[in-house]
């Protein structure tokens, strides 16, 4: 479960890791300001700032400004809310991150001199990896000895230990500032917040407790930057979709495993997830069926196409089931295959 911005930076107060001073606003509702702000839509989609959701705005032209992010779509969602928060004099930016390593199986602090919306193009050298051993204490003089250890300000080993802190109380898969920023007065501040808890602990915490708790789906879903969606069961089919779309010269929308077992609804309700993203030119499907049944498949996706009939989408459909799942795909004139690789060259066909 991905938590919005302004409920991650709640959690960093509480914990004592400092942040802009902010508040949030809700459609149709408006307050007056005075100085420099930076407007930023609370949606649950990456890359936000490059689409257009984070914007600047002043006393003079803030109302207008606030009309114009809510009347905004980021990536396909809406934007129902938005955290005015103080515009910071920016000196340095720092990039901060705890997750799992699942190679090693370990908690690992993720830390690189630079910041901001281009992380992901830095190169390796930048970036420094601390991995926790989860068998000790991880106590307050090991984050400030990783600061010395990276020629940082001090204070930084002391978020590194409130970050981690979150993490473990939280049971975070998670926990990151991009970007964690020194001021031009020598303040330090968390601008960004992102926290991403574990689904399966929620027994422990009851997540119900954030305004934007949605029910766990029963597939794994992650939103990527190219423009064919790729659905299967199973991680390793998944991925081997994902594998055969870029060999084929295009990229991937997503990644989306509906894992065993999927009946029509869970189908449906996937094709309506990947469909949120207006990058999406055309979907892959492909299923190998086992405990998923074909007929069961076969009939999400006739229904989907029946709201969507412009979708440009291809099938790849084998196993349990099989035959009765090719005559209904039959039936409603969607063609299918059973090659995986002439279903890829297919789709990128159609979507070129």
């Amino acid at each position: 479960m991905k938590l919005h911005e302004y409920e991650a930076k709640e959690i960093f107060k509480e914990y004592g890791i400092p942040v802009p001073k902010s508040f949030l606003l809700k459609k149709g509702e408006i307050k007056d300001i005075d100085g420099d702000v930076v407007l930023k839509a609370q949606v649950l989609v990456g890359g936000r700032g490059k689409a257009g959701g984070i914007i600047f705005a002043n006393k003079d032209n803030f109302k207008e400004k606030v009309e114009e992010l809510f009347n905004k779509e980021i990536k396909g969602e809406k934007v129902e809310k938005i955290l005015v928060e103080e515009k910071l004099p920016i000196k340095k930016e720092y990039y901060l991150a705890i997750t799992i390593d699942r190679l090693s199986k370990k908690p690992v602090i993720i830390f690189s001199t630079e910041g901001g919306v281009d992380i992901e193009e830095f190169p390796d050298e930048k970036i420094v990896k601390y991995y926790v051993d989860i068998k000790k204490p991880f106590l307050p003089y090991i984050g400030r000895e990783i600061a010395k250890d990276m020629n940082v300000d001090v204070r930084i080993g002391d978020i590194i230990y409130k970050l981690y802190k979150i993490f473990k109380d939280l049971d975070a898969t998670l926990v990151e500032i991009n970007p964690l920023v020194i001021t031009e007065n020598n303040q330090i501040y968390a601008a960004d917040a992102v926290i991403i808890l574990d689904d399966d602990a929620n027994f422990r915490h009851n997540y119900k407790k954030f305004e934007d708790y949605k029910e766990v789906k029963p597939y794994s879903y992650v939103e990527l930057d190219g423009d064919i969606a790729v659905i299967g069961n199973g991680a390793g089919l998944t991925l081997a979709t994902m594998d055969l779309i870029y060999n084929l010269g295009k990229k991937p929308a997503c990644f989306l495993d509906v894992g065993g077992g999927a009946n029509r609804e869970v189908i449906k309700d996937a094709l309506r997830t990947v469909l949120k993203n207006k990058n999406v030119k055309g979907i892959f499907i492909n299923i190998l069926g086992g405990i998923t049944k074909c007929d069961e498949v076969a009939k999400g996706i006739v229904e989907i196409l029946k709201e969507n009939p412009n979708i440009k989408f291809v099938v790849r459909l084998t196993g349990t089931n099989e035959e009765e799942g090719w005559k209904i795909l039959e039936e409603n004139n969607i063609p299918y295959f059973l090659d995986m690789q002439e279903a890829g060259k297919k789709i990128v066909k159609l979507v070129e």
